[in-house]
């Protein structure tokens, strides 16, 4: 790091609290937003909005900075209605950036896109459902929608949402999870049964050893730092595997340690830190298991792998062929640092391996995710206190929409109970994900798109590709709390439905309701917001998607698609959405794990769902936890073919760089909260790109100059981002990082993980070049 863009020391301490405090202060409810603070992640209070990490309910604060900003983000004293919208045309909003769009406020009315005066215009919710109605019932087939999802909805918004979805006639249920963890979830079902981790948060204090793969927490899981700092100081051995060093993961002070807070101490997070390449990880993993088989074979549990695994010999077989000449050289780290970190494991009486998209985003991350697998295997660390696997999602019920059946490949067994409760067929056959919808956008196979939350313009790849994809559908539905840019990929007819917050207040018939979300440890607890809402004309999601069945269910005109589907007619949706206790007891029907739900839900931290292979239960197809023996791939970069370079400019002369996509600390998911990075030392800009200062002096680049970054895919497309400032980083040679999602139009829509369908965000082929753009001024608020 150069003198121009200084990190700081540590991560944590008293930054964080005044960042805290400055996002409260700038919401317009100071005082409203502190007593939410109090609130959040409590008993009696909500579930803060932003990631999935767990809580132990201990203690007044139970929030970190980006919570902090999640909320004081959420609810805001500053509304976007009916004049915002006859002030800006659409096309004059395209021009504004993502944090400007965000910034305006709360949506506070349902409005309808009005294609010949390029404006949105208000419309009642009632004309609003009709619309939704009336174009549902006139498709010819009800493979034509697309029901997106984002990980914010709760479990009862999900359930309900599929529920209508699938008694429509479709599994076209793409969600968030299919571009960031569904590698995790595809690598997990087929090694041990079950597609999530088999930890829970109170393991982490047994753990002699944490390893941590491809995963900056301090940014973007920052309560997790806490459970680090706690394990650190207990004298836990922390290895850390990442790309980049971040400042988090080396030093963290407590906002609620007074020492740590007012002084420069801070506690030492790492007890090793390696930076491999990236999609190098699986290659490391390997190494380790290399010197623990042929160094130490008496660290290895052969009578865990004889009772509990299959597979182990062939295993073993592709370890010891691999040579460490190729696990160096993919792996961009050194024998002896791989031995390192193969040491703290193999020592380690109890481990807990954690990783998130720096593993999930490639396109081998199916296999290096089971290389994680293979080594807990190896050494017996799964089943018992203090050890196992800990995939860490990102938003906070991400994991809850999976398991409520936000899955476009159902399983036949939730099926079945679906169908046996309902007294109806229902879809099989796999319906799209992420990258499959917005092709059948693109190609208009897909006439419609509702979005449940998020923000799926800004989150998807191959951003031209995306854009014309959702302007393509004659009808774009947006649930949503704030403006985004996917309210303006519009050509066709669309609407943007403003919904509750999670810290509001949530009244219908039956009184104040709950809601619940599953955090990434299998723990489902509720939820209940506080606040009053931004508007009387905002919804709950529960509400919209419950009236969005009943209209569409019970139209006019509705059609031979679904007036034979009794089961949609004879449900009353709208005692569903007058009573979300009702929504729990078909929960409870239909999905495993979910007995006494209502009542359970008034325990202090909620229940837990349980896990199979926490138990030592592999609901695999033998039974038994399954090795993988997959050799470590020829080339950890897609599309990495002998034309691959057509489409960058003389790309055979100029150096070709591995990309990675990542989040600034002012940033969560796609919601940008401000310009700076203040863990990364950047100030005021985002269009910038980290680079190793080796390689940047060979290309002749100083410092803060300008380039511009051409991707490389054999599909004769050209995909270049302009005028990025480069700066110096401790990152490995050959690899380079940049904000998303200014840097998503480099992904190609084609290149996507094995088996996973993820975008390989994190391994982009791509050229730098001195840039002849000058510099675009940020819009500042």
């Amino acid at each position: 790091m150069s003198s121009h863009h200084q990190k700081p020391t540590k991560a944590g301490g008293f930054p964080s609290l005044q960042a805290t405090f400055t996002h409260v202060l700038r919401s317009q409810h100071t005082k409203q937003n502190l007593k939410n603070l109090l609130r959040v992640n409590q008993t009696d209070g909500f579930d803060c909005p932003g990631c999935a990490w767990g809580d132990n309910k201990q203690g007044a604060f139970q929030f970190c900075e980006n919570g902090a900003k999640a909320v004081a983000w959420e609810s805001t004293g500053k509304g976007v209605g009916r004049d915002f919208f006859a002030q800006h045309s659409v096309r004059q909003l395209t021009k504004q950036t993502d944090y400007w769009l965000e910034y305006q406020g709360r949506l506070t009315e349902p409005m309808r896109f009005n294609a010949i005066t390029d404006h949105y215009e208000p419309v009642s919710w009632s004309e609003a459902f009709s619309i939704i109605a009336t174009k549902l019932n006139s498709l010819s087939s009800p493979d034509q929608v697309e029901f997106y999802t984002s990980g914010r909805a709760s479990n009862e918004a999900s359930y309900l949402y599929q529920l209508f979805g699938r008694l429509y006639g479709t599994n076209n249920f793409p969600d968030c999870s299919n571009m960031c963890h569904e590698a995790s979830g595809v690598a997990l079902i087929s090694a041990i049964g079950i597609g999530k981790g088999t930890v829970v948060l109170e393991d982490f204090d047994a753990a002699e050893a944490i390893f941590v793969f491809g995963q900056n927490p301090g940014t973007n899981h920052p309560r997790m730092m806490n459970t680090l700092r706690k394990a650190a100081k207990k004298g836990g051995k922390i290895v850390t595997f990442n790309n980049l060093k971040e400042v988090a993961l080396e030093k963290f002070a407590s906002p609620q340690s007074p020492i740590e807070l007012l002084t420069p101490a801070a506690t030492t997070i790492s007890h090793l830190y390696l930076t491999p390449k990236l999609g190098g990880d699986m290659a490391a993993a390997r190494g380790m298991a290399k010197f623990i088989i042929e160094q130490r074979p008496d660290k290895i549990d052969h009578e865990f792998i004889q009772q509990h695994s299959a597979f182990f010999e062939d295993y073993q077989h592709s370890v010891t062929h691999t040579s460490w000449d190729k696990i160096e050289q993919q792996s961009g780290l050194t024998k002896a640092e791989i031995i390192q970190a193969a040491t703290v494991f193999s020592d380690s009486k109890t481990v807990i391996s954690c990783w998130a998209m720096g593993l999930t985003q490639h396109k081998h991350s199916v296999d290096i995710i089971r290389e994680v697998v293979n080594l807990h295997l190896l050494c017996g660390q799964i089943g018992k206190k203090g050890a196992g696997l800990c995939p860490v999602r990102g938003h906070s019920n991400v994991q809850g929409n999976r398991t409520m059946g936000i899955n476009e490949k159902p399983s036949a067994a939730f099926i079945t109970r679906l169908e046996q409760h309902l007294s109806t067929s229902l879809p099989r056959q796999a319906g799209h994900n992420v990258v499959e919808a917005l092709k059948a956008l693109h190609s208009k196979q897909s006439k419609v798109l509702i979005c449940l939350g998020g923000n799926l313009a800004a989150a998807a790849p191959d951003t031209d590709f995306t854009y014309q994809a959702m302007r393509n559908a004659e009808l774009n539905v947006q649930i949503s709390t704030k403006l985004n840019r996917s309210h303006l990929q519009v050509t066709h007819d669309a609407l943007i439905l403003p919904c509750l917050g999670r810290t509001e207040l949530d009244k219908q018939q039956s009184g104040i309701q709950k809601i619940t979300v599953e955090d990434t440890f299998s723990m489902v607890h509720a939820s209940t917001g506080m606040t009053e809402p931004a508007s009387e004309q905002c919804l709950s999601e529960i509400d919209i998607v419950a009236q969005m069945a009943h209209a569409t269910f019970n139209h006019s005109g509705s059609t031979q698609l679904n007036s034979t589907n009794h089961a949609a007619n004879k449900l009353d949706w709208l005692a569903l959405r007058d009573d979300y206790a009702l929504i729990r007891q078909l929960i409870e029907n239909t999905i495993d794990g979910f007995n006494d739900f209502n009542q359970r839900i008034e325990q202090p931290a909620g229940f837990y769902l349980g896990n199979s292979a926490a138990e030592l239960i592999w609901n695999t197809t033998n039974q038994l936890a399954q090795f993988n023996p997959s050799q470590l791939p020829n080339s950890v970069i897609a599309d990495c073919s002998s034309n691959a370079q057509t489409t960058a400019s003389s790309a055979e002369q100029q150096a070709i760089f591995l990309l990675q996509s990542l989040r600034s600390h002012d940033q969560y998911n796609t919601t940008i909260y401000g310009m700076d990075d203040r863990y990364r030392g950047i100030k005021g800009k985002r269009n910038v790109l980290f680079m190793n200062q080796q390689d940047a002096v060979q290309l002749n680049l100083l410092e803060d100059q300008l380039v511009d970054i051409q991707s490389i895919a054999n599909d004769n497309i050209v995909r270049k981002v302009c005028g990025f400032s480069v700066v110096y980083y401790d990152i490995p040679r050959g690899n380079i990082a940049a904000y998303y999602p200014e840097t998503n139009p480099l992904v190609s829509i084609h290149s996507v993980g094995i088996g996973s369908y993820t975008p390989t965000s994190k391994s982009i082929p791509v050229v730098i070049t001195a840039s002849t753009k000058q510099v675009i001024s940020v819009a500042q608020v």
